[in-house]
C-alpha cells in the first residue's frame, strides 16, 4: 500500500491513466445502464402488448365456448370447462408460450374456489392485486409476475393477463388468466448485458492504453528535462535536450536549452569573478605581509620608546601598535578565508580530547583578569575525536573570547557531551543574548551585532570558526534570546559517526 501511494504521489502518468480509466469507466457504465434500461423497457412493452392482444383473442374464444354450452349440470359444466382449457392450450401446439389458470365459479365469498390449470403452476404465481381486480368486475387487467412451476428450480419472469367470464345459463362467474413467459426476452436482455459489459470493459482498457501512450508522449520530454536538470545540479553543465520537430514540446526543449546555455554562461562568469576575487584577496594579503612586517617592527620600536615621548606622541605610538596588531590579525584571517574559498585548507588530524581542550581553555588568565567565572560541565570523562588540535583550539578560544568580550555576562558555562555518533562542546553565556535575526547572521563575514559587536574585532572570527567546523565534517550553531544570553554549539563527529544528532541540545532551541 505504501508503494502504491508513493507511485500515486510521484507519477503524473499513473494519476492520468488511473483517472482516465475511472472516469471513462463511469461514463461507459452510465451509458450502458441507460441503454440496457431502454432495451429492457422496449422488450417488456412489446411482449406485454402482444400478450394482451393474444389474451383478448383467447378470452373471446372462451366466452364463445361458455355461451355455446347448453348443459348446466355441475358435472357436465365441469367437463365442458376442462375441455375449453385443453382447447385453448392446444391451439398453439408446440409454439405455446403461455399457461392458463381458470378459477370459478364464484358462488359465494366463502368456500374453496375450484381451479383448473394447464400446468402444475406453483401457488402464488398469480398476483393478489390482479386476482382482486379481475373478481371485482369486467375488463382486461395485466401485471408482471414470476411464473413458478411445481418441481421447477427457478421462477421465470412473466406477464399475467386476466379477465372475468360469465356462463349465460347458470349466471356463474369465472376468472381466466393467461400467464405469458418472458424467458426469451430475459435471455435477450442477458445477451445484451453481457455484450455491453464485455464491450465496456474492452473500451475502458483501450481508453486506458490510449491515455498511457498520449501521456507518455507528453511526459517523456518532461522526464528528460528533469534528468538534465539533476545533472546541472551535480555540476554537469554541458547537457542539452534533444529537439525534434516544431511542436510545443520541441519549442519547450529549445527554450530549455537556451535557458541552460544562459545559466552556464552566468555560472562560469560568476566562477571567474569568484576566482579573481579569491586571487585578489590572497595576492593582496601576501603582498601586504612584507610592508606590514616592516611597519610592525618600526611600531614596536616606537612603542618600546614611548616613555621618552611627550604624552601626545606616546599615545599615538600606542594607537599605532594596537591598530597594526589588529591589521595583522585581519590579514591572517583573510588568508585563512582565501584558503577555505579555494579549497586549499588542510587538516592535520590527531587524536584529541575535547574535555581536555575545554579544561585548558577555562584556565585562560584573560578570563580571570576580567573576573569571569567559568563553569565546566561534562568534562569528567574523555571525549575523544579525530581532529586538528590547532583549529579546534582556535574555535573554542574564539567562542570564549566573544562571550567574555561582548556578552557582558559574569558567568560562562562550557559543557561537553557525547554519544555514539559525535562529541559536542557548547559555550553558553548569560548576557545580552541574540535576537532571531542575529542567530542567523552571526556567522556572516564582517557582520557585527549592535551594540555588542562595536568594540573592535575583525568580524571574521565566527565565520572562520564555522569553516573550521565544516572542514572537520561538523557543525557550529548559535542560539540565543535577548536578555537571556546565547549559546554556541560545536559538534564534531566521531570516526564512522555523524554530526546530525548532537549530544548537547541548546536550551534556547
Amino acid at each position: 500500500m505504501h508503494g502504491i501511494a508513493r507511485i500515486w504521489r510521484r507519477s503524473i502518468q499513473a494519476r492520468v491513466v488511473t483517472s482516465t480509466i475511472i472516469l471513462s469507466g463511469l461514463v461507459i457504465g452510465l451509458t450502458g445502464w441507460a441503454l440496457l434500461h431502454n432495451v429492457a423497457g422496449g422488450l417488456a412493452d412489446d411482449r406485454r402488448s402482444a400478450a394482451i392482444a393474444e389474451a383478448r383473442s383467447g378470452f373471446e374464444y372462451a366466452q364463445t365456448q361458455l355461451d355455446a354450452a347448453v348443459d348446466i349440470e355441475p358435472s357436465a359444466q365441469s367437463q365442458s370447462l376442462t375441455q375449453m382449457v385443453d382447447s385453448l392450450t392446444r391451439s398453439r401446439g408446440a409454439q405455446r408460450t403461455y399457461e392458463l389458470v381458470l378459477e370459478g365459479p364464484f358462488l359465494s365469498a366463502e368456500g374453496e374456489v375450484p381451479v383448473r390449470t394447464s400446468a402444475a403452476i406453483a401457488p402464488g404465481s398469480l398476483p393478489e392485486d390482479l386476482m382482486t381486480a379481475v373478481r371485482s368486475g369486467p375488463g382486461t387487467f395485466w401485471r408482471y409476475s414470476d411464473l413458478s412451476l411445481l418441481g421447477g428450480s427457478d421462477a421465470a419472469p412473466s406477464v399475467v393477463v386476466g379477465t372475468q367470464l360469465r356462463a349465460p345459463g347458470s349466471g356463474d362467474t369465472y376468472a381466466l388468466f393467461y400467464l405469458f413467459s418472458l424467458k426469451d426476452q430475459q435471455d435477450t436482455l442477458d445477451l445484451v448485458r453481457r455484450a455491453l459489459l464485455l464491450g465496456g470493459l474492452a473500451m475502458v482498457l483501450m481508453v486506458g492504453g490510449v491515455a498511457f501512450l498520449v501521456s507518455r508522449q507528453v511526459l517523456d520530454p518532461v522526464r528528460m528535462a528533469r534528468r538534465i536538470a539533476e545533472r546541472y545540479a551535480s555540476g554537469n553543465l554541458e547537457q542539452r535536450m534533444h529537439v525534434s520537430g516544431e511542436d510545443d514540446i520541441a519549442r519547450l526543449s529549445s527554450s530549455f536549452n537556451q535557458m541552460a546555455a544562459s545559466l552556464q554562461s552566468q555560472i562560469r562568469r560568476l566562477e571567474n569573478l569568484s576566482r579573481l576575487q579569491q586571487r585578489f584577496v590572497s595576492d593582496v594579503s601576501h603582498e601586504l605581509r612584507t610592508p606590514l612586517t616592516t611597519v610592525q617592527m618600526a611600531s614596536e620600536v616606537l612603542y618600546d620608546s614611548r616613555d621618552r615621548f611627550d604624552p601626545q606622541t606616546a599615545r599615538s605610538a600606542e594607537l599605532l601598535k594596537r591598530e597594526l596588531d589588529r591589521f595583522e590579525s585581519l590579514l591572517s584571517d583573510l588568508l585563512d578565508l582565501s584558503r577555505f574559498d579555494a579549497g586549499a585548507a588542510q587538516l592535520e588530524l590527531d587524536t584529541i580530547d575535547l574535555a581536555q581542550v575545554a579544561r585548558q581553555a577555562a584556565d585562560d588568565p584573560g578570563l580571570a583578569r576580567q573576573d569571569i567565572e567559568v563553569r565546566l560541565i561534562g568534562v569528567d570523562r574523555p571525549a575523544i575525536v579525530e581532529a586538528d588540535i590547532r583549529r579546534i583550539d582556535r574555535i573554542v578560544r574564539n567562542l570564549l573570547t566573544n562571550a567574555a568580550k561582548y556578552s557582558g555576562s559574569p558567568v560562562i558555562e562550557i559543557e561537553v557531551g557525547q554519544n555514539e555518533q559525535c562529541v559536542t562542546l557548547a559555550v553558553r553565556d548569560f548576557g545580552i543574548g541574540l535576537s532571531g535575526d542575529e542567530n542567523l547572521r552571526v556567522f556572516d563575514r564582517f557582520w557585527r551585532a549592535d551594540p555588542a559587536r562595536t568594540q573592535g574585532g575583525t568580524g571574521l572570527g565566527l565565520a572562520i570558526a564555522r569553516e573550521d567546523a565544516a572542514l572537520h565534517g561538523g557543525t557550529l550553531q548559535a542560539w540565543g534570546r535577548p536578555g537571556q544570553g546565547s549559546e554556541f554549539i560545536l559538534t564534531i563527529p566521531k570516526p564512522e559517526g555523524s554530526s546530525r544528532s548532537p549530544a548537547v541540545v541548546s536550551v534556547y532551541a
